[in-house]
């Protein structure tokens, strides 16, 4: 079972948040990522974020980053979203 947790923060305080789960064996860590996000997204009514080189840096020491204006095309009414692996298997 891979499992992210979604997070959104506005002033220091979580606002929203979800856990996604996939139990698909046949796609990739990278894949079940994506698709957490896409998930995220349709659920939140946000543009896909940009993965910038800090982020990927970020997620590929911590398995867990932050999303803030600078990663999104559209504006955004929060902070931050942070994405966190939460459980891997």
């Amino acid at each position: 079972m891979f499992r992210l947790w979604a997070k959104v923060f506005k002033e220091n305080r979580m606002i929203k948040d979800m856990v996604v789960c996939n139990d698909k064996g046949d796609i990739s860590r990278t894949q079940k990522i994506f698709l957490a996000i896409d998930e995220i997204c349709n659920t939140y009514d946000l543009s896909k974020p940009i993965w910038l080189n800090v982020t990927i840096e970020d997620f590929k020491k911590h398995d867990k980053t932050r999303f803030t204006q600078d990663n999104f095309m559209e504006p955004v009414d929060f902070d931050y979203l942070e994405i966190h692996v939460i459980e891997e298997g």
